[in-house]
C-alpha cells in the first residue's frame, strides 16, 4: 500500500478525549487505505502505557515524550519570536522534527495528513518529494477565535498574552493553509468563518465532520452502577463529561454548580451533578464542597456514568466546533440539555432529539423538564438522529478523494 506520514499534536490513543477521538478515527480510517506512519507527541505521563499498543496499529510510531510543562514553557520562550505563537515551541520536539524532515527529503510518502494547526510547520516549507504527494491539514477548530475569546473575557497580563496569541495563531493558521492542499474543519459553520477571516485561502477550506462510535456507545449493554454505595446522596444523575483541565469544560461545570444547580437541589428528590473526566483542575475540585456534586476524576470509561445518567449536560459558555460529548451522551440514548455554543454543529432538532437553552434560568427547567419526565421519547431520537447524521463512515469518506484515493 501507499505510504502516509501521518502528525498529532498528542498521542490519538486512547480516544478519550475531544482532539484525541477525532484523530485516533481519521488516522483508523486511513489505515484501510496506506500504510501509516505517525509522528506524534506525548505529553500526558498516563499516555505512556499506551505507546507499545498504539504502536501496533500503524506502520511506525515516532512517539517524542514532552512530559514536563515546565519543558514545554521553556521551548516556547526559547523559541519564541516576533509574530510567532506560544504554540509553535510548546510542541515543537527537535527529534519529531528530524525524523519528519528525513522521512519527506527522503520520497517515503505520497500523501501527508496534519492534525492540529500546531504540528503544521513540521510540514511547512519542506518540499515535496514525489511531486504528486498530497497535503491535508485537519486545523478542527479555529484556535486562534478560542484566545480571542480569552482576551476579550479576561483581566490583567494574561489577556494581553492571549490577544497576542490570537493574532499570531491566525496567521499561523492562514500561513499553514496555504501550504497545504486542503485544510479541513469540524463543521460547516466553523469552516464558513474561516473563510471570513482567511478569503484568500477560502478555495482550500473545507470541513469533516465528527462522528461516534455506535458499537462502543451502545445503551443496550448492561452497564454496572460505577457510583460508590458509600456516597448518601442518591437522587437522579446529571452528568458532564470532558477533559477536566480544559478551560471551556472548567468554566461549564463551575457555572452549572454555581449557577444551575441551587435551584435544582430545592426539587422534592434533589438531583446530583456528576463531573467525569480526566485530570479535574484544583477550581474543577473545590466544587465537591457543594452539596449534591460529586467529582469522579479520570475513570478507566465514560459509557458507565451515561448509562446511569438522568439527564447529559453541555452547559458550555464558549465552544468550538462539534462536541463529542453531546454526540456520545445521545449515541446512549440520553436526553441532552446544551447551550447553543455546544449546538453548533450537531444535526439534530431541538426540543425532539436535546433540548437547547440559554441562561442560568432557562437551563435549570429544561434539566427539570426532563427529570420531571417530560421527554420519554428524547433518549431514542437522540441516537437515531446521530446515527443518520454522525456516522464516522460516512463523515470520513471525502477524505479518500483529497488523498488521492477514491
Amino acid at each position: 500500500m501507499p505510504r502516509l506520514l501521518f502528525l498529532a499534536h498528542r498521542i490519538p490513543y486512547p480516544p478519550n478525549k475531544g482532539e484525541k477521538i477525532r484523530a485516533f478515527h481519521i488516522l483508523d480510517h486511513l489505515t484501510r487505505q496506506f500504510d501509516v506512519e505517525c509522528g506524534c507527541l506525548v505529553d500526558d505521563p498516563a499516555d505512556e502505557a499506551h505507546i507499545a499498543t498504539f504502536g501496533r496499529r500503524v506502520a511506525h510510531l515516532q512517539a517524542a515524550r514532552v512530559t514536563s510543562r515546565a519543558a514545554a514553557m521553556a521551548r516556547a520562550l526559547v523559541n519564541l519570536r516576533p509574530g510567532r505563537p506560544l504554540s509553535f515551541g510548546w510542541f515543537r520536539a527537535a527529534r519529531l522534527a528530524a525524523w519528519v524532515d528525513r522521512g519527506l527529503a527522503a520520497g517515503r510518502y505520497e500523501a501527508v495528513f496534519v492534525s492540529g494547526t500546531a504540528m503544521a510547520p513540521y510540514v511547512m516549507g519542506r518540499p515535496r518529494h514525489p511531486e504528486t504527494q498530497r497535503r491535508v491539514l485537519d486545523l478542527v477548530d479555529i484556535d486562534s477565535q478560542k484566545f480571542a475569546a480569552y482576551a476579550e473575557a479576561g483581566r490583567g497580563p494574561m489577556r494581553l498574552v492571549h490577544a497576542r496569541e490570537a493574532r499570531t495563531l491566525l496567521a499561523l493558521e492562514r500561513a499553514a493553509t496555504a501550504a497545504f492542499d486542503h485544510a479541513m474543519f469540524v463543521s460547516d459553520a466553523e469552516a464558513a468563518r474561516f473563510r471570513t477571516l482567511a478569503p484568500e485561502v477560502a478555495p482550500r477550506v473545507g470541513f469533516l465532520e465528527n462522528g461516534v462510535d455506535f458499537t462502543r456507545f451502545d445503551p443496550t449493554e448492561a452497564w454496572p452502577d460505577p457510583l460508590p454505595d458509600s456516597l448518601p446522596d442518591r437522587g437522579p444523575r446529571i452528568v458532564f463529561t470532558g477533559a477536566m483541565n480544559y478551560a471551556p469544560n472548567i468554566e461549564a461545570v463551575r457555572w452549572f454548580a454555581h449557577e444551575v444547580m441551587p435551584g435544582l437541589r430545592a426539587r422534592a428528590v434533589a438531583p446530583v451533578f456528576v463531573i467525569v473526566g480526566l485530570n479535574p483542575a484544583p477550581s474543577v475540585r473545590a466544587l465537591e464542597t457543594l452539596p449534591g456534586v460529586v467529582v469522579t476524576g479520570t475513570v478507566p470509561d465514560v459509557r458507565p456514568w451515561l448509562a446511569h445518567a438522568a439527564v447529559a449536560v453541555a452547559p458550555l459558555l464558549l465552544a468550538r466546533g462539534v462536541q463529542n460529548k453531546v454526540l456520545e451522551a445521545m449515541a446512549m440514548e440520553k436526553p441532552v440539555v446544551a447551550t447553543p455554543q455546544a449546538f453548533e454543529g450537531i444535526h439534530a432538532t431541538p426540543g425532539r432529539d436535546l433540548l437547547v437553552a440559554e441562561g442560568a434560568e432557562a437551563f435549570a427547567a429544561a434539566v427539570a423538564a426532563v427529570l420531571d419526565g417530560r421527554h420519554h421519547g428524547m433518549g431514542a431520537a437522540a441516537r437515531a438522529a446521530v446515527r443518520a447524521g454522525h456516522d464516522w463512515a460516512a463523515t470520513l469518506r471525502p477524505l479518500n478523494a483529497l488523498l488521492g484515493h477514491a
